[in-house]
């Protein structure tokens, strides 16, 4: 088990973010003023009608990439999990 893990079990230290929470926070930002640019923006020409649509495209994207990195994120938690689960069961992982 990792030290962050060890030091967010005994609660006396705070574990440091891992980079998937980090980057599922930029990614967070970025979804925020994505929408906000969406929401508070005015349109009056086709130009900027345009260029509302691209918005609603980068969302989709960076809502779909925020979905895999969460994913990601989980799926090595998971793992870790088994890890330690075959570890305390003596199976080592191997057969």
């Amino acid at each position: 088990m990792s030290a962050n893990a060890n030091a967010g079990e005994r609660g006396d230290v705070e574990a440091a973010p891992t980079e998937y929470e980090e980057m599922l926070e930029t990614i967070d930002v970025a979804i925020d003023e994505c929408e906000r640019k969406i929401r508070n923006g005015r349109v009056r020409d086709p130009q900027k009608e345009k260029a509302r649509v691209k918005q609603w495209r980068a969302l989709g994207y960076l809502i779909n990439v925020r979905r895999q990195v969460a994913n990601d994120r989980d799926l090595e938690e998971l793992a870790e999990r088994v890890e330690t689960l075959e570890a305390a069961s003596g199976r080592g992982g191997r057969r």
